[in-house]
């Protein structure tokens, strides 16, 4: 036994309360829902709830439900709905769908279940993300299983969170869990893409998934679509900065997620990092896309690498983009290097006045003012996974 296998069974031992996502490619055929697999997955999560460990599963399958019943109904059967219009309204047809199966698969085990449906700009507001956390602590509390979907119908960005891979991760830090199953078509992680390459490699344990090139090894992140397996590790690397580690395993025909979480060396088990990030930084740094950049000198850039210190005025070189206060931002290196994002206490107007200024300078060019710093080091994640 390898100290990876160890590493994975000690860790799985510990879950008390898990995220659990699944994707269309999972839930659904070409012709809308597959009843066996939903049926198959509100089995085993009710297993995993009778064992005492709380489950919140955020499901895909609402378009290709509404797809369904369109065809059903009207014989307009198509097979996808590529503009934004047309997705959203097949959604709204097939979310109530969606939940009426699950909750009559969760009934077979005695299981309530919830419909809780998101947008990225609902969680923006520190207020209604806590109000949102409240909300999911109590039916958890109650033993009710929360179904968690993108809010589809009033997102007015094609989606908000881009993929349920996305919206899984920020549920992490939204209840607290300590692990993340990702349920998807493919048998783990390769370290290439099995469907060109027949000697592709699976990878059981990733140990370290900060030092890994993502998006070399999954050919470019504008290659493989929503939901691909970029997107799966990204997450997996949010989750791992949380200090949650990730379990990436099919979820295709008779799949064992008990099994999985039992330790057996099924998927790919991505470790968590040593040094982890508090709630409050995982959701100041993935609530929302950032809006502009700030361009730091050297000096500030190892300022801010070595010393953890805030950013000051005095190390910024240029300001790119338009934004407000309070907005999230990239913070670069002169050479184009990312070295994070955080939340900025002024303008690009007025970053673009005081720009190479001492503090001691600000209030004479802006007037009074109520930070020195740019971007306070509490409002800062540097090494994000954007």
């Amino acid at each position: 036994m390898t100290n990876s296998d160890v590493n994975r069974k000690t860790w799985l031992k510990k879950i008390r309360r898990v995220v659990v996502k699944v994707g269309s490619a999972v839930l659904t055929t070409a012709d809308g829902l597959n009843d066996a697999a939903v049926d198959r997955l509100a089995t085993q999560l009710s297993a995993l709830q009778d064992r005492g460990i709380e489950v919140a599963l955020v499901s895909s399958g609402a378009v290709a439900a509404g797809r369904q019943r369109i065809c059903e109904r009207t014989k307009k059967c198509r097979r996808e709905y590529k503009d934004m219009a047309s997705r959203q309204a097949a959604s709204a047809i097939g979310q109530g769908r969606l939940m009426h199966d699950y909750d009559e698969a969760f009934a077979k085990h005695g299981k309530a279940t919830a419909q809780v449906l998101l947008t990225r700009s609902g969680l923006k507001l520190r207020s209604r993300f806590l109000n949102a956390r409240n909300t999911m602590e109590r039916l958890l509390e109650w033993g009710v299983i929360p179904i968690i979907n993108e809010n589809d119908t009033v997102s007015t960005r094609e989606l908000e969170f881009g993929d349920n891979d996305t919206l899984g991760a920020m549920c992490l830090g939204l209840i607290g869990a300590d692990l993340f199953v990702n349920l998807t078509s493919a048998d783990g992680v390769f370290d290439k893409n099995p469907d060109d390459n027949p000697d592709a490699k699976a990878i059981p344990v990733i140990e370290n998934i900060a030092a890994m090139d993502i998006e070399t090894m999954c050919e470019g992140k504008t290659l493989v679509g929503s939901g691909g397996m970029y997107s799966k590790l990204r997450a997996a690397r949010r989750a791992a900065q949380l200090g949650v580690p990730t379990l990436i395993v099919s979820g295709k025909g008779e799949f064992d997620l008990l099994s999985a979480i039992d330790g057996e060396d099924r998927g790919t088990f991505v470790l968590p990092e040593k040094r982890t990030v508090s709630s409050k930084k995982f959701w100041m740094a993935y609530h929302d896309d950032p809006s502009g950049t700030i361009v730091v000198d050297k000096g500030a850039a190892n300022a801010l690498l070595t010393k953890g210190t805030s950013l000051l005025p005095i190390g910024i070189s240029r300001v790119d983009g338009c934004f407000e206060r309070g907005a999230l931002v990239f913070i670069k290196t002169l050479e184009g290097d990312e070295l994070g994002v955080g939340m900025t206490n002024f303008s690009s107007t007025e970053l673009g006045l005081i720009k190479g200024r001492r503090t001691s300078e600000l209030a004479d060019i802006l007037g009074p003012v109520t930070w020195d710093e740019a971007v306070h080091r509490d409002n800062m994640l540097l090494d994000a996974a954007i």
